[in-house]
């Protein structure tokens, strides 16, 4: 099942991660440049038996303890409880002590806690809106589960139905998402960054739900769109895609790095309206000049991504509360500022990649008590209006065990005419 230097590597990488002072698959991207060697198989049997510890970290720990929970035990723990593995199996790497400690831990029974059954911290479902345990269990048993592929195929280049021809043709297993009207979900992980129509521009690689973002944002034709919080822009080349290439649209963003990230998948778009451009905060002079001329703004704000928890596993314990409120102020600074662009009648879009009322829907009702002169336009309708069969309330909410999409938070915001 697993011999001694494929054990080795995954004991390193394990004991890197949990140290949980950087991202996961930064931790794993570094390593296996480290060690290039490796195969495919290799790599994929670190890869899985790592974050499936970072998936099953509280009933872990709880399984290992009273004894401290290190990478090695961790993983050992993992192999026999997570992935069947017969004590026969791990004699070339393992000690007699050990095999009598990991037949003890396979036959433990697991603590009857809400933390251990749901796989999230306790200050995690001490801040969700859920109170019934139920509902707190079924959403962490989501984020367990592993997250599709999803493809967003730009339509300026070609019509979903025709792509999706194209990828069940050549042997992928592909269909059309549920709700976003551009989006494709692709069964297994297969490897796309070489086939044509990635390397043309014709699918860019997009959870379904931040596709729904660009659908609440409504871009149209000649207008002027800003993408406040732009990232790795693919939002941005949604949105662009929505106004045929025409109007005016600006990507902001404080980080260079994902800004230069971005220029090759700019390229690859075909998108000819789009202005990116590197600002030192949120209150910029490059900003400042766009005051009330803007008429749609999406800000994705930055956030504790508890929502992809599916994909990152590890930021229920590199977040903390101390780092949510942090981020509280930098949201409720950002989303004022961005407020700032919005002309009369244009659309103001608030969203995060979180759970946390903390984060959403607090973050949105200080800012209407400070703004009067917006108001929420109900989620559910924008949808409607476009033909969505997707009906979250007033704003949205999607959840993975519900949605199968990461977990997103957005609110629609009108600027209304000033009465006095």
């Amino acid at each position: 099942m697993i011999n001694s230097a494929q054990f080795a590597h995954v004991e390193a990488v394990i004991g890197q991660m949990i140290r949980f002072d950087r991202p996961a698959d930064a931790v794993l991207s570094a390593y296996f440049r480290e060690h290039n060697k490796l195969g495919s198989g290799d790599r994929h049997l670190i890869a899985e038996t790592a974050f499936a510890v970072l998936r099953r970290l509280e009933s872990l720990r709880a399984l290992v303890a009273p004894q401290k929970p290190s990478a090695r035990r961790l993983a050992l723990v993992a192999l026999v409880r997570l992935r069947g593995a017969n004590l026969r199996e791990l004699t070339a790497i393992t000690n007699e002590t050990e095999r009598t400690w990991l037949g003890e831990i396979k036959g433990r029974t697991l603590p009857d806690t809400l933390e251990v059954a749901a796989e999230l911290p306790t200050w995690v479902i001490e801040r969700l809106a859920e109170t019934d345990p139920q509902a707190v269990l079924a959403l962490g048993r989501g984020l367990m589960e592993p997250a599709p592929l999803d493809l967003r195929v730009n339509t300026l280049k070609m019509k979903r139905d025709e792509a999706l021809l194209i990828l069940n043709r050549e042997g992928f297993i592909a269909e059309a998402t549920p709700y976003s009207p551009w989006g494709i979900r692709l069964q297994g992980k297969p490897a796309l960054n070489r086939h044509r129509l990635f390397t043309e521009g014709v699918v860019e690689v997009q959870d379904e739900g931040s596709q729904l973002l660009g659908l609440l944002t409504g871009a149209r034709r000649g207008e002027m769109v800003v993408d406040f919080c732009a990232g790795a822009g693919g939002k941005t080349l949604l949105l662009g895609a929505q106004m045929h290439s025409s109007g005016r649209l600006y990507a902001f963003d404080v980080s260079e790095k994902r800004l230069a990230n971005f220029k090759p998948r700019l390229a690859r778009s075909g998108l000819s309206n789009v202005h990116p451009q590197l600002i030192a905060h949120e209150n910029d002079t490059r900003i400042k000049r766009l005051a009330g001329k803007v008429d749609r703004v999406l800000v994705d704000a930055p956030c504790s991504g508890l929502g992809t928890l599916r994909r990152n596993p590890d930021l229920k314990y590199r977040q903390s509360p101390e780092s949510v409120a942090e981020l509280n102020t930098k949201q409720a600074s950002i989303l004022a500022a961005a407020a700032r662009l919005v002309k009369t009648g244009g659309r103001l879009v608030y969203a995060t990649c979180s759970l946390l009322p903390q984060e959403n829907e607090s973050i949105v009702e200080a800012f209407l008590a400070a703004h009067p002169d917006f108001a929420i336009v109900p989620a559910n309708e924008v949808l409607a209006e476009q033909k969505v069969g997707l009906d979250t309330g007033a704003m949205l909410q999607l959840k993975p065990h519900l949605h199968n999409t990461d977990g997103f938070f957005a609110t629609v915001l009108v600027k209304q005419p000033d009465t006095n």
